[in-house]
């Protein structure tokens, strides 16, 4: 991936990209109108605005079905992502899928997990998780929870990252800015976790948990704390009292 604006890379080539991956498996997919729909559309909008179109034009040139689309879109996903960098450069193309996902799936609950699941393996679900939290939360923190046990590091890391009450260029939780307890099993679940992906993600729930239940999230600290704690466990707890450490508040 040759070095531009992120941005940049959302455009006509990229609807081309999408387009061949998707005909192979929707041979009713209007290629053409696609890509001449998005390479109109795009050109001034910025990131978010872009994939934004990008999934909207997925929506209107898919089926009606959304089980049928979302059965197409993760045959197009290809190898899943074995390191923990390079979601955002080999597999940006992916964006616009979990937006598709964020928007259009809400009413599909199943489907739109597997999906957000597969897509996670590559690029990122903690966007597209959002809108299922708010509309289904009860189900959507047990799925949650039975991800913060899966075997992929990529899953184990949504699983807190996703439900983070003030993840960076998200909407805020506010049911979880009211209430973090519904994230407290999730983060136990994690917090041996050997992958430093999952460490740096659970370290910074914690730390969204502070800025507004800080007495919730020293509890969860507390409760961690033994003589034989593992490494990775410091690491997290230190990690996640960082700002409070930086402003004097707590000593190491």
């Amino acid at each position: 991936m040759a070095y531009k604006k992120l941005k940049l890379w959302f455009d006509k080539e990229l609807a081309e990209l999408l387009a061949d991956k998707i005909i192979r498996f929707y041979p009713d997919f209007n290629k053409s109108s696609f890509i001449k729909t998005i390479d109109q559309k795009v050109p001034k909008l910025e990131l978010k605005d872009r994939v934004e179109i990008i999934a909207d034009e997925l929506s209107s040139h898919l089926s009606t079905d959304y089980e049928t689309n979302a059965r197409v879109l993760i045959q197009i996903l290809g190898p899943e992502n074995e390191e923990e960098v390079g979601m955002f450069t080999n597999f940006y193309w992916i964006m616009p899928i979990a937006k598709y996902v964020e928007k259009y799936g809400l009413n599909h609950f199943e489907p739109s997990m597997g999906l957000i699941e597969e897509i996670t393996k590559r690029n990122t679900g903690e966007y597209a998780i959002r809108p299922f939290i708010q509309a289904h939360p009860e189900k959507t923190m047990q799925k949650m929870e039975d991800w913060s046990t899966n075997q992929n590091k990529h899953i184990r890391r949504l699983s807190s990252e996703g439900g983070r009450p003030r993840l960076p260029w998200a909407t805020k939780l506010d049911p979880f800015i009211k209430d973090p307890s519904p994230l407290l099993p999730i983060l136990n679940s994690l917090k041996d976790d050997k992958s430093k992906y999952v460490q740096k993600s659970v370290a910074n729930c914690i730390n969204d948990i502070l800025k507004d239940n800080k007495e919730v999230g020293i509890q969860l600290i507390e409760s961690w704390k033994e003589e034989n704690m593992s490494k990775e466990r410091k690491w997290i707890i230190k990690h996640a009292l960082r700002n409070l450490i930086k402003n004097g508040e707590i000593t190491e």
